[in-house]
């Protein structure tokens, strides 16, 4: 008769193999998830009237993307035309590639008042 510490020993091995092949997938799935999140930085979202992250430092070649979540329209504007969306609706996005370094101060076209800047390295 083999000693508990014996069937233990042959029992955690067997264990740890399934637990690995069962989990091994919802790793890699939380891994890739994380790889997207990471992207989210280049992500400038509107709500209650508000640039959220009002400023953001990006590399050149960068592709920023605004979302608006209010539920009344906004527009994108630079303050020195480099760029202008159309009116975004709820849940509309617009999206602009920085291919040059430089500080780009932007505001809302239709509500001046919300402000925010792209800073371009």
């Amino acid at each position: 008769m083999q000693t508990l510490k014996n069937q233990l020993a042959r029992f955690i091995p067997a264990r740890a193999v399934v637990a690995a092949m069962l989990l091994g997938p919802i790793a890699g799935a939380l891994l890739a998830f994380g790889a997207i999140a990471a992207q989210e930085p280049d992500v400038v979202t509107i709500d209650n009237f508000t640039f959220t992250a009002p400023m953001l430092t990006i590399a050149a070649g960068t592709t920023v993307k605004w979302i608006n979540h209010d539920d009344i329209p906004h527009s994108i504007v630079d303050k020195n035309k480099a760029f202008r969306s159309k009116a975004l609706d709820t849940d509309d996005a617009y999206s602009f590639t920085f291919a040059s370094a430089g500080t780009f101060d932007y505001f809302c076209g239709l509500h001046p008042q919300m402000q925010g800047k792209i800073i371009v390295k």
